[in-house]
């Protein structure tokens, strides 16, 4: 029989778990490269930009327009990577919480 108590419980318990993990997506990075690697963008579980690589041969006045495209375009290769390990990341942290209900996606409190 359905307990609604327990069901309550664990949403509660479930609520809980995705706050911490939430919170604990600075540990999680990723990176991403363009230019053949010679810029190179990292960035975390918080979808912000930690870290940014550019080649020395790439610093050069008249090559400006194509260092900033270069730049937007390794950022957001290291965004496009880190949305895998931010769901797994959560999907782990909630693992066995709820019960599988048919038409109730969890799939996007956890994007």
């Amino acid at each position: 029989m359905f307990n609604m108590m327990d069901m309550f419980g664990k949403v509660k318990e479930f609520q809980s778990r995705m706050k911490e993990a939430q919170a604990s997506l600075g540990v999680i990075t990723e990176s991403g490269e363009a230019g053949a690697g010679l810029v190179r963008a990292t960035v975390n579980g918080h979808k912000q930009l930690i870290k940014l690589e550019i080649d020395s041969d790439l610093v050069k006045p008249d090559d400006k327009e194509m260092l900033q495209d270069l730049i937007v375009a390794a950022t957001n290769k290291a965004l496009e990577n880190v949305d895998g390990k931010i769901k797994e990341h959560l999907r782990k942290s909630t693992e066995g919480l709820l019960p599988n209900i048919p038409g109730f996606d969890l799939g996007s409190m956890m994007s």
